[in-house]
């Protein structure tokens, strides 16, 4: 009974830090270059408090464009600059709205990947105008907040849309994690853990809708406790505990 009591205890205190856990401010990808290796590859760089990490994407079909420091700033509230507290990008995790106008305009379907140099933590996918189509990804993921009133934010740059998640078994026991939605979804999704890669699939042919991507940080630096002899900040400890970091489909975790 004391044991019970005491395990009791102790969930309640991880769980109630995991929920009192604060908005944190994403590093977004500076797009800086691209070629035309095996397709499209662009290259961004991610800069966090204790390292910088590079990051290729690749798409054998390519883009419909690419914009890095020049071009139309398609993270604004609509047509009307950017208001982060009713942004489409910004909810009780994400802090900040996606940097710049650097946007990877996607216009094919099929499989693309992200890489980075370095293991990172609990990326966030920020997309643009998802209308159309829709994105199919191999790990399971949270979708975070949309441009709709519904949600309590503004619309997103070409108008309203509602996101959600459908769960596809594509074979026996593999899964696929769908990003779907109605009018013109623009918005936020996370995935939680380490990761090296991130692989999905545009699910039509779509002129066109974009996206980028950012990271709470790099695994060493929010999961320490697993990459380095640092004590576990009491968040990521609850979000340990309550097994939020389970193993993903053709995840490499490390």
């Amino acid at each position: 009974m004391k044991k019970f009591f005491l395990t009791t205890v102790l969930m309640g205190c991880l769980l109630g830090l995991a929920t009192s856990a604060q908005a944190v401010v994403i590093d977004w990808t500076d797009w800086v270059s691209s070629d035309s290796t095996g397709g499209f590859t662009a290259y961004g760089v991610m800069t966090t408090t204790t390292s910088t990490v590079n990051v290729t994407y690749n798409n054998p079909l390519g883009v419909g464009f690419y914009q890095t420091s020049t071009g139309i700033d398609y993270w604004q509230n609509g047509h009307a600059g950017r208001t982060e507290a009713t942004s489409p990008y910004t909810n009780s995790f994400v802090e900040n709205i996606p940097t710049g106008v650097d946007i990877v305009a996607l216009r094919w379907a099929g499989l693309q990947t992200l890489s980075f140099s370095e293991t990172i933590a609990n990326p966030v996918f920020a997309y643009v105008s998802l209308n159309g189509n829709g994105y199919g990804f191999d790990q399971d993921f949270e979708i975070l907040s949309f441009g709709d009133a519904s949600d309590g934010n503004d619309c997103g740059y070409w108008g309203c849309g509602t996101s959600y998640k459908q769960v596809v078994e594509v074979s026996s026991n593999v899964y696929e994690y769908r990003l779907l939605g109605t009018g013109e979804p623009h918005g936020t999704l996370r995935f939680t853990g380490a990761f090296d890669t991130v692989t999905w699939r545009s699910l039509s042919n779509e002129y066109w809708n974009g996206f980028t991507v950012g990271i709470e940080g790099t695994a060493a630096e929010v999961f320490p406790e697993t990459h380095g002899n640092a004590v576990p900040e009491p968040a990521t400890m609850a979000l340990f505990a309550t097994g939020l970091l389970g193993a993903t489909l053709r995840r490499r975790k490390k």
